[in-house]
């Protein structure tokens, strides 16, 4: 027993953490790794100098240096690091051979690093070995010539060795290559330095061609001009706008043009180069071109020029936002008024009938409202400016027979049409005109307009059957009615003017009424006939209770040079004063007793200003419930009511019911307050 207890293992007990508590001190997994890092770049004491006092000394450092570089290569070839740092060791003890050796090697393992053929190429050279670094530069641009690198260093390795006819055939070598743009400009700059301009002119019309931007068409350009060849310049610029065309048109090519222009102080060629140019770029990418059009006519135009300059801006503003929307007829009035300024009337006619032919889409009165006011300022251009006539009534045709007039037209559009024919002194083709139109499409305008032309001619027999016919279309319109009534009075024919008037009243639908019999009432009155106009109150008294209708004919009545006038005005206020009785407005009563007041103050005696001040209404303020729209509560109003002495004596029991009422009210409270037990005895709440 005792073995076997001594056979066994002790486990050691893993001790408890009492204190789980953080530590006063934290240590970081951040603060860890930068500790452990801080010891690695600890500065290591630098080996000891070894000094090599004879050869197998030196032999026997060679041997131990190339075993640990060729065994840095056996553990991982794709290295080129190690590779470099082996030949170069070579290289520094003179071992060219070896260090190539090595290079070849590396080559094997990858050709495609770049670093490797620049530093092998740049051992030759160090050493003067121009054949093989020549021989390494063919290779590399061979199997990499999309490498410029390679061949930036051989052509400037060519040139230093004074080889200029080795270095420009490489450069032809990588111009077939197509390369990037600075390597066209190298090559034009080695020939350049020797003076071989024809050379540089022939690389850069392959250049332009290759690479067709506007900026090196440009380059070539300018090119040109630094050697004063200014006819190759201009050509150049010729054919590059006809290169792009208009499809692809820059601003900086016809601004590089016109400034070589003005350089050469062909001042009409730069504007035709501005002109043409912003006749067919987009605003957007013109404003550079704008901008120096403008201190170009500031520098040498004159005035008309600057103008034309601002005119060919806001043109084309306009010309944008029409294409953009051509319904937008708003822009083409601002378009319409920028042209008109120009006096050139083709410019107007072309561009009034671009704005004429968008027609609105639907047939609706409010859509096309904007839309014929283009045909009206068409028309009174060609009539005022143009000064061309036969112009004018075509264009009025035009619109007439554009309209669809069997759902809507334009009274006005008739009428001036008529008016032009006026002044063109035809005055058949006017009436033609404006008869057409109330055949075509009747409107109290077009009758309004055809009734004023005959009445300025004095054709009053024209007037009366105008005036029929109007009324036969529109028998509710009291202004016709009116009118026709006033001009039978200035003819002297007053019995055919009250006819006419009688004819109106009896009409059983009417838009003003009240005009309606006014006027009457006032051609009676101007006639002096008093029975008549008399008699037509009391008529409209029948149809109408209205309280101004009482106060009208209570004026009259007071008015008329008769003894009992002011009996008969004070009749006229009882008896609207009965009639007002059964009318729910009170205001209205009010306003009628305020009137008979006011006649009772200036011509009553103290008995009739007694009595109607027993007929004057109280004045009290009353609250009643509003309801919203959805019949919710919306609060209470107060209001004023009027209360008449007569209402009440015709009722003498309404005060009795009142304080009925009220006691009644009174006792249902003192209940409610007798019966709730949450109250004290002092009838205070508990």
């Amino acid at each position: 027993m005792a073995s076997m207890e001594a056979g066994k293992q002790h486990i050691p007990r893993v001790a408890k953490v009492k204190n789980k508590a953080p530590a006063e001190v934290q240590i970081t997994a951040e603060q860890l790794l930068r500790e452990a890092k801080e010891r690695e770049l600890e500065l290591l004491p630098p080996p000891p100098q070894q000094k090599i006092t004879d050869a197998e000394e030196l032999n026997d450092y060679k041997l131990r240096k190339r075993k640990t570089f060729e065994d840095n290569i056996r553990k991982n070839r794709t290295v080129i690091s190690n590779w470099i740092k082996y030949a170069q060791w070579e290289e520094s003890l003179k071992e060219i051979q070896r260090a190539r050796s090595i290079y070849e090697r590396a080559l094997d393992v990858d050709y495609r690093n770049v670093t490797l053929w620049l530093k092998y190429a740049e051992m030759e050279m160090k050493n003067r070995q121009v054949n093989h670094a020549r021989n390494i530069w063919d290779r590399a641009i061979t199997i990499l010539p999309r490498v410029n690198q390679f061949w930036y260093k051989y052509t400037y390795m060519e040139e230093m060795l004074g080889n200029v006819a080795g270095s420009r055939q490489l450069f032809e070598r990588w111009m077939e290559w197509q390369p990037e743009e600075q390597a066209w400009h190298s090559y034009i700059n080695f020939e350049l330095r020797y003076k071989e301009v024809d050379r540089a002119r022939s690389i850069y019309e392959r250049f332009v061609l290759v690479h067709p931007d506007v900026k090196n068409w440009i380059k070539y350009a300018r090119f040109e001009e630094k050697h004063r060849c200014l006819a190759h310049t201009r050509r150049v610029y010729e054919r590059a706008v006809d290169f792009f065309g208009e499809e692809n048109m820059d601003e900086h090519l016809y601004v590089a043009f016109a400034k070589f222009e003005e350089n050469q102080k062909e001042f009409e060629r730069v504007r035709v180069i501005y002109k043409y140019a912003l006749d067919r770029i987009p605003k957007q990418d013109a404003q550079n071109l704008f901008k120096n059009y403008t201190i170009f006519e500031k520098k040498f135009g004159d005035r008309r020029g600057i103008e034309d300059v601002i005119v060919s801006k806001r043109r084309f503003q306009y010309e944008e936002e029409v294409k953009a929307n051509p319904h937008n007829y708003d822009a083409w009035f601002d378009y319409l008024r920028l042209v008109e300024s120009d006096l050139d009337p083709e410019t107007v006619r072309e561009v009034y009938e671009r704005a004429i032919a968008n027609v609105p889409p639907i047939q609706e009165k409010r859509h096309w409202k904007r839309y014929i006011y283009l045909w009206i300022n068409y028309a009174l251009y060609e009539e005022l400016e143009a000064k061309d006539a036969e112009r004018t009534r075509q264009v009025y045709q035009a619109c007439l027979e554009l309209l669809p007039h069997k759902k809507f037209t334009f009274a006005k559009m008739w009428l001036l049409y008529a008016q032009f024919e006026i002044r063109q002194k035809n005055l058949p083709v006017a009436r033609r005109v404006l008869g057409t139109s109330i055949g075509k499409c009747p409107k109290n305008k077009l009758f309004k307009g055809y009734i004023e032309l005959e009445l300025q001619l004095r054709e009053f027999d024209r007037c009366r059957k105008l005036y029929e016919k109007c009324l036969e279309f529109a028998p509710e319109n009291c202004t016709s009615w009116i009118k026709f009534a006033e001009l039978e009075t200035i003819l002297g024919d007053t019995d055919r003017a009250r006819a006419i008037y009688e004819l109106a009243i009896n009409q059983p639908r009417l838009d003003m009424p009240e005009v309606l019999w006014k006027s009457y009432i006032d051609f009676e009155m101007e006639q002096e006939e008093c029975e008549r106009a008399r008699s037509l109150y009391w008529r409209l008294l029948q149809r109408t209770r209205h309280v101004r209708v009482w106060l009208s004919l209570a004026r009259f009545e007071l008015s008329a040079q008769h003894e009992e006038r002011l009996q008969r005005c004070r009749h006229v206020y009882q008896e609207a004063n009965k009639a007002m009785r059964r009318c729910e407005e009170k205001e209205e009563r009010v306003m009628l007793l305020e009137s008979w007041r006011s006649f009772e103050d200036e011509f009553g005696t103290d008995a009739t200003k007694e009595k109607i001040d027993k007929l004057m209404p109280e004045k009290i303020k009353k609250r009643r419930k509003l309801q919203a729209g959805d019949g919710s509560d919306a609060g209470w109003e107060e209001y004023y009511d009027y209360i008449f002495p007569e209402d009440t004596a015709s009722q003498p029991n309404l005060k009795l019911l009142a304080m009925a009422k009220l006691w009644k009210k009174q006792q249902q409270e003192s209940k409610a307050a007798d019966m709730d037990p949450d109250k004290d005895i002092d009838g205070s709440q508990t």
